[in-house]
């Protein structure tokens, strides 16, 4: 089959590209090994530091490497550049006739290189993965056409989550689209006229830590990360289905404030520190319905905005009770709510075929390497 075995360092060339163009869409890469926009406040910085990333250019951090037991790493395939941190390497294959780009990059998409990486990963602290050993990482190789024809399949599969996700935008599209109309056409009304604070505790000790929750950015319920040990979990606060939990501090967040909302059918518990808000009358407002506005950029934008404070900014239940949105008959409401279920369910599908495109990635490596 003539395998043959490389360093990375022999297949690479970093690259040191600054933004002398003006580019200014900034991205990061997350733990996923995907590009997102960066969450962090770009005003006033000098865009011409920043690395430019070109389709085909690889994205490197080492970084933490061995505390979250991943490299991250990612092929850009856009077609406009972007521009990263300088913290970051930036690397292209200069060696296309032994590795196709999208080959090496996939020989990265399993947990099996994560933990690799993670084991050459020095530091006490921060456990990083210096570049200089990351080059000298061994890969083995197959022939270019061997290789060609497991990248067309993992293309193929890419290409088909790309179509579906674009219905998926375009739902979403749909959702916002209505919510500027309902804008535009009712008048705005201020919640606090439909909502209310809960303070219900779990002093009688109903709820264990299988019930407790924390609160993301992503404004989803998470497993707590505090370390529960000897906590008492009676002065915790109940929130029932259809409750709001969120937190008032905002600064430090990405700029989002982060807030969710209880759709199980489960009862949580979270901390004090939180506050917890439920809708009085479901006849008059739906949960989902003001939950929808809480997920809006814009929401964000305003609850920072109008967040205060010295030494932390809050944005507190006043704060919450002053916000106004259109608020139409009930069976619009509905609508428009069946609407984004519909969005919400296609988007988890397209999340879960996600998870499975990079699952498939170490066997289409495998194949390639034993057939």
């Amino acid at each position: 089959m003539g395998l043959k075995k490389y360093k990375i360092g022999e297949l690479v060339s970093l690259c040191d590209e600054r933004n002398s163009y003006g580019y200014i869409n900034f991205y990061g890469l997350n733990i996923n090994k995907e590009f997102m926009p960066t969450w962090a406040n770009t005003e006033g910085l000098d865009e011409s530091k920043y690395k430019v990333v070109r389709k085909k250019r690889f994205v490197f951090s080492g970084m933490q490497t061995g505390r979250d037991e991943c490299i991250r790493i990612s092929m850009y395939d856009g077609e406009e550049p972007i521009i990263v941190s300088p913290a970051y390497t930036t690397f292209e294959v200069i060696r296309e006739d032994l590795v196709i780009p999208e080959y090496f990059f996939m020989l990265f998409l399993s947990k099996e290189k994560d933990r690799f990486g993670a084991f050459c990963s020095d530091g006490s602290i921060r456990s990083n993965l210096d570049w200089e050993r990351f080059v000298d990482f061994d890969i083995t190789l197959p022939s270019i056409e061997q290789q060609r024809k497991y990248v067309d399949v993992y293309l193929a599969l890419q290409n088909n989550l790309a179509a579906y996700q674009s219905k998926v935008d375009e739902l979403k599209l749909v959702c916002d689209g209505y919510l500027d109309k309902l804008k535009a056409e009712n008048e705005k009304l201020k919640i606090g006229e439909f909502i209310e604070v809960c303070d219900e505790r779990n002093s009688e000790g109903i709820y264990t830590l299988k019930n407790l929750r924390g609160v993301s950015i992503e404004k989803k319920f998470i497993d707590t990360k505090a370390d529960m040990a000897g906590v008492s979990l009676s002065p915790y606060i109940v929130v029932k289905p259809d409750y709001f939990v969120f937190v008032p501090v905002t600064s430090r967040n990405g700029e989002k404030i982060t807030l969710a909302i209880n759709d199980s059918d489960d009862t949580y518990i979270v901390s004090s520190a939180y506050t917890v808000f439920r809708v009085k009358d479901k006849q008059k407002l739906l949960p989902e319905y003001l939950f929808m506005y809480f997920n809006r950029p814009e929401f964000d934008r305003y609850a920072r905005f109008n967040s205060w404070g010295s030494a932390r900014e809050v944005f507190t239940m006043d704060d919450m009770n002053d916000v106004e949105i259109p608020i139409p008959d009930i069976f619009v409401q509905r609508e428009i709510v069946n609407i984004h279920k519909c969005y919400i369910e296609r988007q988890r599908i397209a999340e879960a075929l996600k998870e499975q495109l990079k699952n498939i990635c170490p066997v289409l490596i495998r194949g390639s390497l034993t057939e």
